[in-house]
């Protein structure tokens, strides 16, 4: 996924990208202080997917994790970090590029510094790891992006922010969903029932 700028936009920022900066287009906001927007194609979506499987070790959902600088994971995925494919400076500067305009747009007077130490591809499915637990994020803000199709890869899945008793369900592939980590948007994924259910995940200015 290396190349020029314009030629990295042309294949892997969604077509509808610049949407989100502009401000007389309404953000589609499905849960209070939830946020989705398109960021990728889904030529970028594919082969992340592909690059993962590729590498093929998922992590399993284990609480203990050398990748992580305690060896422990309080709250589990069955994932693989973007630091492992060698992507991680690479989508660093996606964030600071990308998403941070969108985060700026979406929560005025807050101006992130892009930090990132966990990005990381999630995988559902129903005989490896469904759903996940209630939880807060290590995050300032947190982004989660479909990588594949609802209810046709797989059934199910999504994310239910308990506080407001809301469901963020069905999104379509390349959008992101961004709202705040810790305090007020304690959160679970939904099971997935059916296929399997690939997100990407990054815990932004932890």
């Amino acid at each position: 996924m290396l190349c020029s700028t314009q030629d990295w936009e042309a294949d892997y920022l969604h077509p509808n990208y610049s949407d989100s900066l502009n401000k007389s287009i309404p953000m589609k906001e499905p849960c209070p202080d939830v946020f989705w927007f398109p960021l990728f194609s889904e030529k970028f979506a594919q082969e992340l997917i592909e690059e993962v499987e590729h590498f093929g070790e998922w992590s399993g959902s284990a609480h203990s994790d050398k990748r992580l600088a305690g060896g422990y994971e309080n709250v589990p995925t069955d994932d693989i970090h973007m630091t492992q494919i060698g992507y991680q400076e690479h989508y660093l500067k996606i964030i600071k590029n990308y998403i941070l305009p969108v985060q700026e747009r979406i929560y005025p007077g807050f101006y992130a510094d892009g930090k990132a130490l966990l990005n990381f591809v999630v995988k559902y499915h129903p005989d490896r790891q469904p759903k996940l637990r209630p939880h807060h994020d290590s995050s300032t803000f947190t982004t989660n992006i479909c990588l594949n199709r609802p209810l046709i890869d797989y059934e199910g899945g999504g994310c239910r922010f308990l506080r407001y008793n809301c469901s963020v369900v069905d999104n379509e592939i390349g959008y992101a969903t961004i709202h705040p980590g810790r305090l007020t948007h304690w959160h679970e994924g939904l099971e997935t029932t059916k296929g399997t259910r690939y997100i990407l995940v990054s815990f932004i200015d932890p």
